[in-house]
């Protein structure tokens, strides 16, 4: 996964559970694309205080995700759910062929009892 995407990731689904002044400058610094200067004049800290925060923010939210799998189970998710509309655009395109139609049907609800269930 590129590095951006799963660092936003990471912070949308744990973002909440960092401290206000950790999130403000881990969304600089991710988020905004500012760099450890930018930021550290901004808040008035140093650039090292500023490389550590954002560093242990970035291990916190990996160890959240490490324990709880949310950002996995939503990729997982909406990869499925991407099949779902594939099936759903088979029967569409294949409404002569009932056979087909019917193993698309099939198809789909087994994906979403899938997720369903992993939910």
């Amino acid at each position: 996964m590129e590095k951006f995407i799963e660092e936003a990731l990471l912070y949308d689904f744990y973002g909440e559970l960092l401290t206000e002044h950790q999130k403000l400058i881990y969304e600089d610094f991710v988020l905004n694309d500012l760099s450890l200067s930018e930021i550290a004049e901004d808040r008035e800290i140093s650039r090292q205080g500023v490389y550590d925060i954002v560093r242990r923010c970035r291990k916190q939210l990996q160890g959240y995700e490490a324990k709880l799998h949310l950002v996995a189970k939503f990729i997982h998710t909406k990869e499925r759910v991407a099949e779902i509309n594939h099936y759903a655009n088979e029967i569409l395109e294949h409404q002569e062929d009932h056979q087909r139609m019917i193993e698309c049907i099939n198809r789909i609800e087994m994906l979403s009892n899938t997720i369903v269930e992993e939910l």
